[in-house]
């Protein structure tokens, strides 16, 4: 299934083509779909400058700046949608460029609706995994997730430790509290936890809160508050400034910038 609010750019400087490929999608979208059109690739690139566009379907050949130029120009962009090229000859050399550049498909006109609609309907699914990827991305520790991978390796008391903070994340987890509860001198434990993970037990606490609320923010409508006290910060504030100095940007910046 194909979530809604997509917003779709046909671009081909063909009247005929461009407004029968439009026509084909507004009847197919329902509504869904935002359906947008361009009629040359200088006007197509200000738009996508402009807006978020989520997939471009180009002719491959127009003057000026052709639907290759437009994904080159795209290319290296932070939000860059997926690409459906058309073109009305079967040049190899063309369809070897547009594959180099993450074009999903390559369409020769004239374009058969029934063609066009499952290469849209693919090519928004191939949209929909890039962009949970992207999401998952901007989710991940990487110095959280290397601790994970090599955590089989740890010694049994820095395990106990480990893995008593991921069940008590709610609590308060002091590194006298975890040293005691693992029958380990505070200052030992504190040794033996940065030597084996490459962080002291203070920031490991951080980071693993910061992880779970960055899942809260991106999975959840639940407030600040709720975040705040679901990762075991006794205040919002105090969280809100953790959670900048890991980050960069507050909790509410951060959630609007991943939806």
């Amino acid at each position: 299934m194909i979530p809604s609010g997509k917003t779709i750019l046909v671009v081909d400087d063909e009247p005929l083509t461009r407004e029968g490929i439009r026509k084909s999608l507004e009847s197919w979208s329902a509504g869904r779909h935002q359906i947008l059109s361009s009629s040359n690739g200088t006007e197509a690139l200000e738009l996508l400058k402009s807006r978020l566009v989520h997939l471009l379907i180009t002719d491959i050949r127009m003057p000026e700046v052709s639907g290759l130029q437009v994904v080159e120009a795209i290319h290296s962009t932070l939000h860059k949608p997926v690409v459906i090229i058309i073109s009305g000859h079967p040049d190899f050399q063309y369809a070897q460029s547009a594959i180099q550049l993450g074009v999903v498909n390559y369409l020769l006109k004239p374009v058969q609706k029934s063609k066009l609609l499952e290469a849209v309907e693919q090519a928004l699914r191939i949209e929909e995994e890039r962009g949970r990827v992207e999401a998952m991305e901007k989710i991940v520790d990487s110095r959280l997730m290397q601790a994970k991978m090599e955590a089989n390796h740890y010694s049994p008391p820095v395990q106990q430790a480990v893995a008593y903070v991921e069940e008590h994340l709610k609590e308060p987890l002091g590194m006298r509290e975890i040293a005691n509860q693992i029958h380990l001198n505070p200052s030992y434990f504190s040794a033996l936890f940065k030597e084996q993970t490459g962080m002291t037990f203070s920031e490991y606490v951080s980071r693993i809160r910061i992880q779970k609320a960055k899942e809260l923010l991106l999975q959840t409508r639940l407030t600040i508050a709720d975040i705040s006290e679901q990762v075991g910060y006794q205040t919002p504030k105090y969280f809100i400034k953790i959670f900048k100095d890991y980050e960069g940007i507050s909790p509410n910046q951060y959630r609007k910038q991943v939806d």
